[in-house]
């Protein structure tokens, strides 16, 4: 790879630049843009659920498929949040976006057509792929883009905007799945994906890329057309002159040393109990209770009022990200998430139910906005940032493809107790850990928080590189 000096890098200063900019129509349309993506996305993986309850009633599937079906999504999932990050990192963020939403986007077209529950399968295993990428690409290119002292708003609304699609889908499958079948699902994100892929084209890349990859004059290209915009709305403020470098370029394996060992495990972590608590308990729901006795009508109609909570705790994480910082934010939501999954198995049908399966998503996807989607792209260099978040994310998927078989063994042995009272465990672990060795990075600018700056602040920031007490 091109060696690039600290002189390049820091002769554009593109952080600073964004940095200091006020929120216009720029910021909008690349959240727009990557919004739409995202919320395709998360459909798509969130359809699983009542697709998965509509098969196995139809007797078109059984558990076990069930589960061959969640897996390979999840393997998919892994291999395109691997080399997302790979391509990403090297080709740009725009290339990798295009990509994986091409992929996801053709295969899900091809899902509808499935002859077979296994060839559904293979279908999902293609779209696990783009799926994974577009995760890892998504909130990492947004955090490069936006000022440091709002970037947590940012990243909270398009976790808004991504996270709305789990009561969307369960609307849309509440009327498709009974009405016209689970193929239909499907078959609209296919061609709302493709839709999206033509209008994402005119996407710039990321400014703090190409001046970290040497490409200075198209940074500055790119720069002087969001500053001129910018400048319409309101006088720029100057650039800051404190020069800020990141680390030097270098292997990844960079990232399982000091001092980044500790952010990559953090951050892992953060993948690892978000997975578990999405797809182990809110993926599984509506087989869950379809076992229970409960119709597919019925189960979706449950699962919808709760996924509610998807974006209410998103907007939960939008005004806490900013307010209090993102590890309070991420210590909260765990202990509340797992007070409520102890509670969910002992309230009755109806009302209670509902009520408490609402707080304990809500208080999930207040853990995801502030953890997953906030602070794992933050804590890496942007010449590591998407291998960074791809190493997380993929620690989070393969445990999560694997965990699906024990979800089965589980709800098996002890029931839905059995289940959130291990979902329980591994967000109080979470709380722990983030007690002990979580740091914050609320309006830090993303040279300050993951690299180092030049000149006398050297020394010190060195020291709080890994994170703890930083």
């Amino acid at each position: 790879m091109q060696e690039i000096s600290d002189v390049q890098v820091a002769s554009v200063n593109a952080g600073a630049r964004l940095d200091r900019l006020p929120i216009c129509g720029f910021h909008w349309r690349i959240l727009a843009l990557i919004g739409a993506g995202m919320f395709l996305d998360a459909f798509d993986i969130y359809l699983a659920g009542g697709v998965l309850g509509a098969v196995l009633k139809e007797g078109w599937s059984t558990l076990e498929l069930n589960a061959a079906f969640v897996t390979a999504t999840f393997i998919g999932m892994t291999v395109g949040a691997w080399f997302s990050g790979i391509l990403g990192d090297r080709y740009g963020r725009r290339f990798s976006y295009q990509v994986n939403l091409a992929l996801f986007g053709l295969a899900s077209l091809a899902a509808a057509l499935a002859p077979s529950m296994q060839a559904l399968i293979a279908a999902r295993l293609v779209i696990g792929i783009g799926l994974g990428a577009e995760i890892v690409v998504g909130y990492a290119t947004l955090t490069e883009f936006v000022p440091a002292s709002s970037r947590g708003r940012w990243i909270g609304i398009l976790a808004v905007i991504t996270n709305f699609s789990l009561f969307v889908s369960s609307m849309v499958g509440l009327w498709v799945i009974p009405s016209l079948g689970w193929r239909y699902m499907f078959g609209l994100v296919g061609v709302l994906a493709m839709i999206v892929w033509f209008l994402r084209k005119s996407m710039p890349e990321s400014p703090r890329w190409l001046a970290a990859n040497g490409r200075g004059d198209e940074a500055e290209a790119i720069l002087a057309r969001i500053e001129a915009e910018a400048a319409n709305k309101v006088p720029l403020p100057p650039v800051s002159t404190v020069q800020r470098v990141e680390d030097e370029g270098g292997s990844v394996w960079r990232l399982f040393a000091p001092p980044y060992l500790g952010r990559t495990l953090l951050g892992s972590l953060l993948h690892i109990v978000v997975g578990f608590s999405l797809y182990g308990f809110i993926g599984w729901l509506p087989t869950f209770m379809v076992k229970g006795g409960h119709s597919v009508v019925s189960s979706l109609g449950y699962t919808t009022f709760m996924s509610l909570g998807g974006p209410i705790g998103s907007l939960i994480g939008l005004a806490l990200a900013d307010a209090i910082g993102r590890r309070p934010s991420i210590i909260g939501s765990s202990i509340a998430a797992a007070t409520f999954g102890l509670a969910y198995p002992f309230m009755p049908d109806g009302a209670p139910l509902v009520v408490v399966g609402f707080l304990l998503v809500s208080a999930i996807y207040v853990m995801l906005a502030t953890g997953f989607a906030m602070h794992v792209p933050e804590l890496f260099p942007t010449r590591y940032r998407l291998r960074g978040t791809a190493i997380c994310a993929t620690a989070g998927r393969v445990t999560t493809a694997l965990v699906q078989f024990v979800v089965i063994a589980i709800f098996a042995w002890k029931g839905l107790v059995g289940v959130l009272v291990t979902l329980a465990g591994i967000l109080l672990f979470q709380a722990v850990v983030f007690m002990i060795f979580g740091f914050e990075t609320k309006g830090r600018a993303l040279e300050e928080v993951s690299g180092a700056p030049t000149g006398t602040e050297a020394s010190a920031s060195r020291e709080k590189v890994f994170g703890i007490g930083a």
